[in-house]
């Protein structure tokens, strides 16, 4: 996705609206749902506003400040927010299909039963809300590639992924100290690298999943039973 994009031209780096005029568009919607789609709204202060059902679909918002916004229901597939601020906002049964989240802020975020089939890479997701929510690889839409949730390098410290499907995901390097993982599946998924040492793993499913290099506590092993490459991790 990020081949041949010049994010350094205006439609990735700059904005066609104001905040004002964005207000303007939610205050004269006569549904909800205001349709954002396909705007360059880069580096705009959108934070605490509520945008809950809204269309931005391939929307650009790189390194806007979306903090304390409201996103439920919302479309958010192929959205561009690479460095976005999403900290404490409402994302809840949002749809992020194809996304471009490298880098994101969405620490205390609530995706609780998000479509995220994002690239997070490197972004930082402390104490984000993850509950029921679908990262797993969507297997109908192959012609795109493995479209699937991406959290590589990703900071997860304190999240909450309780009975979320993390199948097939790339959770490659991700840290997990103090995560929630009860009852999530994680099959499939590669974790090599990844850091569970004080994640909560209480029925998580690590069936076929890549631990190569991984790290996790000497009392955790049992709870990675079925995992691939478990004598490359590292126990401690």
């Amino acid at each position: 996705m990020m081949d041949h994009v010049d994010l350094s031209s205006p439609k990735f780096s700059s904005a066609e609206m104001t905040r004002a005029e964005i207000e303007t568009s939610i205050k004269t919607s006569p549904h909800g749902g205001v349709d954002f789609s396909g705007k360059s709204l880069n580096g705009l202060d959108l934070s605490g506003l509520d945008f809950t059902g809204a269309n931005f679909r391939a929307a650009r918002m790189n390194r806007a400040k979306l903090s304390g916004a409201n996103f439920d229901g919302a479309l958010l597939d192929q959205v561009w927010a690479i460095g976005a601020d999403f900290s404490g906002a409402s994302l809840k049964n949002a749809s992020l299909f194809g996304s471009q989240l490298q880098g994101a802020n969405f620490d205390r975020a609530d995706l609780s039963g998000a479509r995220v089939t994002a690239d997070l890479s490197r972004a930082s997701l402390r104490e984000a809300k993850f509950t029921g929510a679908n990262l797993a690889a969507d297997m109908k839409n192959q012609s795109m590639g493995l479209m699937r949730g991406v959290l590589k390098s990703a900071d997860l410290a304190g999240a909450d992924f309780e009975g979320a499907n993390l199948a097939l995901t790339d959770l490659q390097f991700a840290k997990f100290p103090g995560a929630n993982l009860k009852d999530a599946s994680l099959a499939e998924a590669e974790a090599g690298g990844a850091d569970f040492r004080g994640a909560i793993l209480d029925h998580t499913n690590f069936m076929g999943t890549d631990m190569t290099s991984a790290r996790f506590k000497a009392d955790q092993e049992q709870a990675f039973a079925g995992a691939k490459n478990l004598d490359r991790a590292f126990k401690e």
